[in-house]
């Protein structure tokens, strides 16, 4: 029986013992806000039934039980006399290993926990960092934009200021400007007043001459015609009444051949079928070959015709392929003596020349041709040089106007690759000639730009792309700014064509006086002379080239075109007085009034501008 008893009782003092032990696991540590607490360890065994039961647990007034560490004490005897006392420590020390793994687990997530507490610290700091430098660069901008506006403000009072003083100082110049203008003006009208007067008893003297001149000159006059009327009207009767005769005698011839016709007709009645017939077929016929030519003229004309765009052009309307053109040669323009029609600075004509030969040698060597631009002042001879360039480089020349191309809207594009198809039917080689270019060749960014030109400017460049065998591209403009930059990247050469000089304007002038004054219309037929009202020939007293040099640096800013115009003015002054004689007073009065002219066009022109 004691046998028995004891493994009960050694069971039951292990299960004290880890109570005990248990008890004293409870750790707390004052380094760390956590409290480590071991997990309970599996219920002991229930005690036999024969085991005493333990007393009761009496604490005293300072909590210490002595009792309790009697039976721990021999708890522990039990144990170490127990045969379970090694398995009994093997788990006591898994425990406590297990007890540790968790507080080094506890121990890494404190450590995290407050890795993470820092981090959060840290990013709120580099936000309200941030915050602070978005605040910073506002209030820089801020203040920025209001030293701007400040200088803004300064520089347009500043303006304004100029304004204003350079304002008055037009208007004091203005004033001075019409004093002067008004003393001039006075003194001119005192000599008007005074010449006008001379020239009044001048008129009258001559008038009461010429009037008694006339008196005498018309009684002969009139004896004479009386005479010479009463001759023709005895003749004039005589050759009526013979006339009269024959167209009697004719008219009575005519209308008995009539007669008997008529009268064969309406008796046979086979040649009056006949003559119906042959007059019906000759009407059908006549309307037949009328419409059939217009319908073949106009099939013609659409294609192989001028295109409706070319101006002027020295291709026949209807080229004929079959017909081979000559090559053209350069020998007339070696020497300089190619452009003798044409005056121009002398290093500008030279090089005119220099191209036009150029482009010579490029046709009869098959090489492509170099495009061009002509631009300068209105009237300077641009047209003149691109027509004399094609008559003497051998190539055929056509002339177009940049403003018809607009009104075609959206024919326009259809109209030009017409005119290059039409230009490869030149054997020579075609200058094409666009006078006023930018009118439709602007920029492509242009407001006022439609769409219609936009296209048209595209089918040019679409073709002019490529260096061509077979057309010379001309531009003329006054304002070459204003093309697109896709133009003036095909031309080759620019070339401007400025106001002439002085020595220019003077062989300007002997140029045109030669040929609207001196110069005489000897080939005019004979019917011409007798069916045509002749002019009365100008007679030129005294106009030496000192005249004409004078009057050129009069003319200073005239173009070629202005300095023509005033030659026709002069010719219609002429032609105006009663003798039909050049003078160089009239000359200077024409040329004194251009001028006035001149200034006052371009003093209109300047504030239009401005």
């Amino acid at each position: 029986m004691r046998r028995l008893l004891r493994p009960a009782k050694a069971a039951a003092s292990v299960a004290a013992g880890a109570a005990v032990l248990a008890s004293f696991g409870e750790v707390a540590y004052a380094d760390s806000i956590f409290s480590f607490r071991r997990q309970p360890a599996a219920p002991p065994p229930p005690p036999p039934p024969d085991a005493p039961a333990p007393a009761a647990a009496s604490s005293g007034s300072s909590g210490f039980d002595p009792e309790e560490l009697e039976r721990g004490a021999r708890a522990l005897r039990q144990i170490n006399g127990s045969r379970y006392a090694k398995l009994l420590f093997g788990l006591m020390q898994s425990q406590e290993e297990t007890r540790l793994a968790e507080m080094a687990a506890e121990k890494v997530r404190h450590d995290i926990y407050w890795k993470v507490k820092e981090i959060e610290a840290k990013r709120k700091m580099g936000e309200e960092y941030r915050e602070n430098l978005k605040q910073q660069s506002q209030i820089e901008a801020q203040r920025l934009r209001y030293e701007d506006e400040l200088a803004k403000k300064r520089k347009q009072e500043e303006r304004e200021a100029e304004r204003r003083q350079d304002a008055e100082l037009v208007r004091m110049q203005e004033i001075g400007a019409l004093k002067r203008e008004q003393a001039r003006r006075a003194t001119e009208q005192k000599i008007l007043e005074q010449e006008l007067q001379t020239l009044k008893e001048r008129a009258k003297n001559d008038r009461e001459t010429n009037k008694e001149n006339a008196i005498s000159n018309a009684k002969a006059k009139a004896h004479e015609a009386k005479l010479t009327e009463d001759y023709e009207r005895r003749m004039l009767v005589e050759l009526m009444n013979g006339e009269r005769e024959k167209w009697l005698a004719a008219i009575n011839t005519t209308f008995q051949h009539i007669e008997g016709g008529l009268r064969t007709l309406l008796t046979d009645r086979s040649k009056l079928v006949m003559g119906i017939g042959g007059v019906t077929a000759l009407a059908a016929g006549v309307y037949t070959t009328r419409e059939g030519a217009r319908v073949t003229w106009g099939y013609i004309n659409r294609i192989l015709g001028q295109p409706s765009l070319i101006r002027e052009s020295s291709m026949r309307k209807f080229p004929l392929p079959g017909l081979k053109a000559l090559k053209p040669s350069s020998a007339s323009l070696s020497g300089g003596a190619g452009f003798e029609n044409v005056i121009l600075h002398p290093s500008l004509k030279r090089r005119i020349e220099h191209l036009a030969r150029a482009t010579a040698n490029t046709k009869s060597h098959d090489a492509p041709f170099r495009n061009m631009l002509f631009y300068g002042h209105p009237g300077t001879g641009k047209t003149l040089v691109a027509r004399e360039m094609a008559r003497k480089s051998g190539l055929d020349y056509a002339m177009m106007t940049g403003g018809d191309v607009a009104p075609l809207g959206s024919e326009a594009v259809t109209k030009i690759h017409e005119i290059f198809d039409w230009a490869k039917k030149s054997q020579k080689g075609l200058l094409l000639f666009i006078d006023e270019a930018d009118a439709f060749l602007c920029e492509r960014n242009s407001t006022h730009m439609s769409e219609a030109q936009r296209s048209a400017l595209n089918a040019l460049l679409f073709r002019t792309g490529d260096q061509s065998r077979d057309i010379v591209l001309v531009l003329a403009t006054n304002r070459p700014g204003d093309l697109d930059a896709a133009i003036t990247d095909r031309i080759d050469e620019v070339i401007e064509f400025p106001l002439p000089g002085e020595e220019e304007r003077f062989q300007l002038l002997k140029l045109y006086l030669n040929n609207y004054m001196l110069k005489d219309d000897d080939k005019s037929s004979p019917w011409s002379t007798l069916l045509k009202k002749q002019p009365k020939k100008i007679h030129v007293r005294d106009i030496s080239d000192d005249l004409l040099r004078d009057a050129a640096r009069k003319i200073d800013g005239f173009s070629g075109r202005e300095i023509a115009k005033l030659m026709a003015s002069v010719q219609a002054a002429v032609y105006g007085s009663p003798d039909c004689i050049l003078n160089p007073q009239l000359f200077s009065e024409v040329v004194e009034y251009k001028i006035a002219e001149h200034q006052q066009r371009m003093k209109l022109a300047s504030e239009a501008a401005a």
